[in-house]
């Protein structure tokens, strides 16, 4: 406390406060808080599996994601059986593909969604796998056959690769929707004809007859009845149509699923058909002639069932309504339990919480088979088909949004020298000057808590006197930087957290989070091997307050990061949100007018970098938005030009012409520094451009020769 002291009690000098540095009497260390989340101490040494317990990625990550020796995350391809000169550092992939052509790379501009269908066909084959150990150890005598509900991705080299990853064991897809519908009998016209194709959601005539037609196709078509005045429309077309339709009904369970995912579960839930309507359906199928058609029962009650005690007990009741439905006449063959196979979003393995399950792929299959087997061997039933809908299981390690920092905040209290305090002391108020003589006292007294109470009172008051126009701006500056002064001298401060501004929009490609809280894992993907020196929040390029990401796995409202490379406004920082490969994609927007990222898949090689970039394809540039909300750049452009023409010199037009069309064919990101200058035209009329190089892969996505618009290419 003496240097506090000694700081209070400065002596009289000149004005002139510009410095705001200390000199003279050297202050102590400052108090350092612990950072809350680390739960390493401090080492001499950070190495980068302290950064693995850090971030949490053996708990989310494992078995595809991890640290190499080089602090880089990586991709293990094919989970527990990849080879160690099989993993992909993502750093390197990142590298390759916005790196600019003329250095190798492929021009592509962040943000970036890496897609990796190696895991997606591990994911596959890992829940077949589980599914089948179990049927096998419990001497359950019926099979497993998944079906993928499109709506969780409708990428269509998504949906491509599970129907041919999945035909050797019958893998399906579920559609809720008539384009959905659609996409599914394209892609199964290629699959396994055994395959389910599951018709969800609720239904019109053109629906149920575009349903009926893939039955036609000799696809494995099944009308899931939603609300009961569907069966009148099956029955009416198929009778028109000459097919004879498979139909389900979605089962509304008493069990009921607990927290978000589950709010429309239960008897009061969004969908499907309760007992009293099931009776009535099956009454009126038999009435019909058309109750053999009756062959599967399907439910759910929420995605992310947190265990398998949940699990056992909603599968056990849909076991017993199917054993039911078998009694009543119906031709059961499937009982299909849905979605909800969760994710371990923040490797806690929690069954109390929403981003986390308590049990494995292994439980959870060996549950669902337990409970059907008990109840169908105790009814003398015969075992049915299992069906389930894990997309969510399925695709969400299979995508990897990298993104990057353009700059970060610094920390902006000032400090001053002992000249500067006397001249700030002078300027002051009676009033305020009291403050400071009652803090000046406590201090020299060594009463701490008395202290910040001075201090915080001196503050509010010169705002106070700001708003009046009483204290001018530098005398508001000098007060924060003393009393935050005062909190470090006494132990009371803590690192201020800075706002990293990211190159993405939360509302195009992270639109879960912003819309019900949905955790997703963040991380650095590289300089793991550093320990991370300051916390941050993430915001984004919107012009919106909700713009920002504020909350992370473990419950912590900010993360460890880095210092950005070169300081705080500029450096290569790159941050990947991991396991976002369900519904971001299809629920994104376009907020600003933000498209979505560029993509490429990435696929494990033998070559020397251990992968290949098998597609890759642009973002949507800035006219691909405008189309999206009925602009048509094409005019839009012609009217800026005819506008240059009208009000710039002849030697102008075509150079603001080809800026302006480049505009439009660029993606709405920011444009990292390293690629770009600032080039006078006319002489010092500064227009921002990138080299053509960059810009190559942009320019040519989606778009014909026709549009490449005059004046594009300067």
């Amino acid at each position: 406390m003496p240097a506090l002291a000694c700081c209070v009690d400065a002596a009289v000098a000149p004005p002139g406060y510009a410095a705001f540095a200390w000199d003279g009497t050297s202050l102590p260390a400052p108090f350092t808080v612990p950072t809350p989340t680390a739960t390493i101490e401090s080492d001499s040494h950070w190495s980068p599996s302290h950064s693995a317990a850090l971030y949490k990625i053996d708990g989310w990550g494992a078995p595809y994601f991890s640290v190499n020796s080089s602090g880089n995350m990586t991709i293990r391809p094919y989970g527990v059986g990849t080879l160690p000169h099989q993993e992909i550092d993502l750093l390197k992939v990142v590298k390759k593909v916005s790196d600019p052509k003329s250095t190798g790379g492929l021009g592509l501009q962040l943000p970036l969604l890496i897609r990796l269908p190696d895991v997606l066909k591990n994911r596959l084959e890992s829940l077949q796998s589980a599914f089948d150990f179990a049927v096998q150890t419990q001497g359950y005598e019926a099979r497993y056959q998944g079906v993928f509900p499109v709506k969780c991705n409708q990428d269509r080299f998504v949906v491509e690769d599970i129907v041919r990853f999945g035909s050797p064991f019958r893998f399906g897809l579920e559609a809720g929707s008539k384009p959905e519908l659609l996409l599914a009998m394209s892609c199964l016209c290629k699959g396994n004809p055994e395959s389910l194709l599951i018709c969800n959601g609720f239904k019109d005539a053109e629906y149920i007859s575009l349903a009926l037609l893939a039955r036609k196709l000799a696809l494995n078509t099944v009308i899931v009845l939603e609300q009961e005045e569907e069966l009148d429309l099956v029955i009416d077309i198929s009778k028109k149509l000459n097919v004879r339709p498979v139909v389900g009904v979605r089962a509304k369970l008493r069990t009921k699923h607990s927290g978000h995912f589950g709010s429309t579960s239960g008897e009061n839930g969004k969908f499907g058909l309760t007992t009293v309507q099931i009776l009535r359906v099956v009454r009126k199928l038999g009435q019909a002639g058309m109750l053999d058609c009756f062959q599967l029962l399907h439910f759910h009650i929420g995605s992310q069932i947190p265990t398998t005690a949940l699990l056992t007990d909603c599968v056990s009741e849909a076991a017993q309504i199917y054993c039911e439905l078998v009694r009543l006449g119906a031709n059961m063959q499937v009982i299909d339990i849905g979605g909800g196979l969760g994710i371990d979003y923040d490797g806690s393995k929690s069954g109390d919480s929403d981003v986390s399950v308590a049990y494995s792929l292994e439980e959870y299959a060996t549950a669902v088979v337990q409970a059907i087997r008990y109840v169908c061997d105790r009814k003398n039933i015969k075992h049915p088909v299992l069906c389930s809908e894990s997309g969510r299981a399925i695709v969400s390690h299979h995508s990897i949004l990298i993104f990057e920092a353009v700059s970060a905040s610094a920390p902006s209290a000032l400090e001053m020298n002992s000249v500067g305090l006397q001249y700030f002391i002078e300027g002051l108020t009676e009033e305020c000057r009291s403050d400071y003589e009652n803090l000046k006292s406590a201090a020299l007294s060594g009463e701490f808590q008395t202290c910040l109470f001075h201090a915080d009172q001196l503050k509010q008051r010169c705002i106070e006197q700001f708003k009046d126009g009483s204290l001018n701006m530098e005398q508001l500056a000098a007060v924060d930087g003393l009393c935050e002064l005062v909190a470090k001298e006494i132990g009371a401060a803590t690192d201020p957290v800075r706002t990293y501004h990211m190159n993405l929009s939360v509302f195009t490609s992270i639109p879960d989070f912003w819309g019900i809280g949905q955790l997703f894992p963040i991380v650095p993907i590289h300089r793991l091997d550093e320990r991370p020196g300051v916390r941050g929040i993430l915001s984004d390029l919107t012009c919106d307050s909700d713009g920002k990401i504020d909350k992370f796995i473990g419950g912590d409202s900010s993360l460890p990061l880095h210092e950005m490379e070169g300081g705080v406004g500029g450096g290569k920082y790159y941050l990947g949100m991991f396991l976002g490969g369900a519904y971001e994609e299809a629920l994104g927007g376009v907020h600003n007018l933000f498209g979505g990222p560029s993509v490429v898949r990435v696929s494990q090689s033998d070559g020397p970098h251990s992968f290949a970039v098998t597609r890759a394809m642009p973002g949507p540039s800035c006219g691909d938005v405008l189309r999206v909300m009925q602009h048509e750049p094409e005019l839009m452009f012609e009217t800026l030009k005819h506008r240059a023409e009208e009000y710039c010199g002849d030697g102008d037009t075509d150079a603001l012409a080809s800026s302006l069309a480049r505009s439009f064919h660029n993606m709405p990101y920011l444009v990292v520094p390293a690629s770009c200058s600032l080039t006078a035209i006319n002489n010092g009329g500064g227009f921002y451009y990138c080299n053509e190089d960059d810009y190559s892969a942009v320019v040519d996505s989606g778009s014909g020769e026709d549009e490449q618009w005059s004046y594009c290419y300067a």
